[in-house]
């Protein structure tokens, strides 16, 4: 790949980690919700039959938290709110019509970004707990059934949330067009980086670049 006029966005362990989360994140997400909505308890097949369903199901779920919790280590620092993310807040109406006619001081990632990402270790966090505390072989039977009905509740409710903010998170991706290019690949083009985020392109790449460039080859 010609990398001349690209610059690297994320790094190739990054992209690994990002997309097994995401598939596993697909098979749990499905049987999960074959269970909450009857009339699609044919989505559960993804994971064989029902009983193995339910065997793989925790299984994979702590899958997907043990990897968001690998990227919350590696992303957390570029997910910090900071002064300068009022200015994307105040212009919300043109970031959502993709209209940027001005700097927004964006860092790596925007201020809605880093909502969804606190959102989501938010819920992953709730799954993990509550999941255990519902897990008939192993943990369920430590726990009080009132308790356990909560913890249910909890669940159910946190993982149709986790779902709805990861279409957010699909939906952003595709709206920004080379957002999805750059997580497969790892790059995203200069001009792409200027335009929306212009403050990690300034504070971060330009300098590493400037300083690769007087190391002796």
């Amino acid at each position: 790949m010609d990398t001349k006029n690209l610059v690297l966005r994320t790094k190739f362990m990054d992209r690994l980690c990002h997309w097994t989360m995401v598939a596993c994140f697909f098979l749990v997400a499905l049987s999960g919700i074959s269970w909450f909505f009857p009339s699609l308890n044919w989505l559960g097949y993804v994971l064989g039959p029902p009983q193995m369903a339910r065997l793989l199901h925790p299984f994979l779920g702590i899958t997907v938290f043990v990897l968001l919790m690998c990227m919350c280590v590696c992303f957390v620092h570029h997910n910090l709110f900071v002064r300068t993310d009022i200015t994307w807040f105040r212009h919300i109406v043109d970031v959502l019509m993709n209209k940027h006619g001005e700097k927004l001081q964006i860092g790596k990632y925007n201020a809605g970004q880093k909502i969804l990402f606190w959102g989501i270790m938010s819920l992953i966090s709730l799954l993990l707990v509550s999941g255990l505390m519902i897990w008939r072989a192993y943990f369920a039977m430590y726990f009080p059934i009132p308790v356990v009905r909560l913890a249910l509740l909890a669940h159910s409710v946190a993982g149709l949330g986790l779902i709805l903010l990861v279409l957010g998170h699909i939906y952003m991706g595709i709206w920004v067009r080379g957002s999805i290019g750059g997580m497969v690949t790892g790059y995203v083009s200069r001009a792409w980086a200027r335009q929306h985020h212009d403050r990690w392109y300034e504070e971060e790449v330009l300098p590493a670049e400037t300083s690769s460039a007087k190391r002796p080859h």
